[in-house]
């Protein structure tokens, strides 16, 4: 899959989303940034109008949760990726969003997010050839998704 968004303002979505009280990312998510992170984190994640829905009744503390887990997700496979530099975290997603600034806060939270994202997006369209390789009991599966397998034979392959 080629990535055509990679270089997305965060610290300007996180502030309009802010401004909005999540209401701008109900409808951003829906339009391929949920399908892309399915697609980095190689499994589906919560959809956010979920999360979102079971946020209104926690003050949005579900909602910064499971985006400060997604995010931990990500660093994760920034580094796998061998991405180095300043990283979204739980930890930076949570302590912003919670004792940041008013407004700046959540912005500077999801700038940091968009930050990693864009970056690992970038990494993957240069690397199309990129691809995980695990075994599956008998069978050898390759591909971020595919269903291609290569049965493994006496000699190894």
């Amino acid at each position: 899959m080629r990535f055509e968004h990679t270089r997305r303002p965060g610290f300007l979505l996180g502030f309009v989303d802010f401004l909005t009280a999540g209401l701008f990312f109900l409808v951003y998510m829906q339009r391929g940034l949920q399908d892309e992170l399915d697609e980095i984190l190689g499994h589906r994640t919560q959809r956010y109008w979920v999360a979102y829905l079971l946020g209104v009744p926690t003050l949005f503390l579900y909602t910064l949760v499971w985006m400060a887990k997604i995010a931990e997700e990500l660093k994760a496979k920034a580094i796998e990726l061998g991405i180095g530099g300043k990283l979204t975290s739980y930890r930076h997603m949570f302590d912003w969003n919670v004792f940041g600034l008013l407004l700046f806060g959540p912005a500077v939270a999801t700038g940091r997010f968009f930050n990693t994202l864009n970056r690992i997006l970038i990494r993957r369209n240069r690397v199309p050839a990129f691809r995980a390789t695990y075994p599956i009991g008998k069978y050898i599966e390759t591909g971020w998704r595919s269903a291609q397998k290569l049965r493994i034979t006496a000699n190894g392959w």
